[in-house]
């Protein structure tokens, strides 16, 4: 994997730039406004570091702790890859379909309000959806394996929440046999199908919430809803494990906007880029002021302990020993499930090694002093190592 070149604006900088002007203007809750806190401070000596030398050129590199927030760009890379690893070693092989469920724009407002409820449900309506379908003798007839991964954005940062699925081709019936689906690998069950079930099974959580408001929903949103084609995108089957493996890195960790999008930060606001998808995916840019732009960001940030990643049928993880089993009876040898630093994960799976020297690119970096969180000035205790 080839390393990435430094993005050259980040997000970090628009929170110190915007966030105090942006906090008086919108009154963020507590969690957005800790959100935030954290990663204007991530990577730096508000965190606290460490020093290190090279033991061959002598170089010194100073550096600092990240806030480690999952809503932060800047530290998803060896969490992502940590991620995937553990999944590449629970993939059968079989075919992986990826499954998408899509919310109307009219419950955009709902989702703002009651965050954890709407998305929960979106969780479970979709996994409900397809076990339906599994479940039904004419589709499948069998408990497959499904990762859910939710994203809440669109391209401009606007408010879009949808779930990918992603479905093993199969499933282990009641009597503990693997069966495939019946479409010969052409398709996993009916789109169309799929959309009007979970339609109905989201409109009825919908009515729950309601009900449980002790009040009545509106009757023309309601009736907006049952009328509108709910969008549940199936896209053709992943080439096998290995295509599961190439999605996962692309979407698992994702946040709102990358540091790699920002083109400029100054005091008039915020450039960024994004794809427009009704103009043939054409990339092109946006400029937002600095408010805007973490009202925006700030619509994306989840309730405190809210999984964003989640898991069902055989890849939940009480059912783990019935997965490892079904690999070993598919002729799929065990990986070891050691957990590994991250820096082993960043040589073998992200193409630099943490421990080299940028310097002479032959040395080792040693740790030779750390400090904690707002210390005395560097120099100071780079003389204290010195004495």
């Amino acid at each position: 994997m080839a390393t990435v070149a430094k993005p050259l604006n980040e997000l970090a900088e628009v929170i110190r730039l915007f966030g105090e002007a942006f906090e008086q203007a919108n009154r963020p809750s507590v969690i957005e406004r800790k959100v935030l806190r954290e990663i204007a401070s991530c990577r730096s000596a508000a965190l606290g570091g460490h020093v290190d030398q090279c033991d061959d050129c002598g170089k010194i590199r100073i550096s600092y702790n990240s806030c480690r927030n999952r809503h932060c760009p800047k530290c998803q890379g060896t969490n992502r890859e940590r991620w995937i690893e553990r999944r590449e070693g629970e993939l059968l092989p079989v075919k992986y379909y990826h499954v998408v469920f899509t919310l109307p724009e009219q419950l955009n407002a709902y989702c703002m309000f009651d965050t954890e409820y709407f998305y929960q449900q979106l969780f479970i309506c979709s996994r409900d959806t397809l076990l339906t379908f599994a479940n039904d003798e004419k589709y499948l007839g069998a408990r497959p394996g499904i990762i859910g991964i939710l994203h809440t954005w669109g391209q401009t940062m606007s408010l879009h929440p949808h779930v990918h699925m992603i479905v093993s081709g199969g499933g282990v019936t009641e009597t503990g046999h693997w069966k495939n689906t019946r479409t010969g690998g052409r398709y996993l069950f009916p789109a169309e199908a799929m959309s009007k079930v979970f339609r109905g099974k989201y409109m009825e959580a919908w009515i729950k919430w309601h009900q449980a408001k002790g009040k009545l929903p509106d009757d023309t949103t309601r009736k907006l809803l049952y009328n509108k084609k709910w969008v549940v995108y199936c896209k053709l089957p992943f080439g096998g494990p290995k295509g599961v493996i190439e999605y996962l890195g692309r979407y698992t960790h994702k946040v709102a906007i990358s540091n790699h999008r920002l083109k400029a930060i100054d005091a008039e606001g915020v450039k960024f880029t994004y794809k427009d998808y009704r103009d043939g995916a054409k990339t092109k840019q946006m400029h937002l002021s600095g408010i805007e732009f973490l009202r925006r960001f700030c619509m994306h940030i989840l309730p405190s302990g809210f999984r964003r990643i989640r898991h069902y049928g055989i890849m939940a993880s009480r059912n783990k020993p019935k997965l490892h089993y079904r690999q070993i009876l598919m002729g799929v040898k065990p990986r070891s499930r050691e957990k590994r630093d991250w820096k082993t994960i960043a040589r073998e799976r992200m193409g630099y090694d943490p421990d080299l020297c940028p310097c002479c690119k032959t040395g080792k970096m040693i740790r030779i002093q750390s400090f904690s969180a707002n210390a005395p000035p560097l120099e100071n205790l780079m003389k204290q190592n010195s004495h």
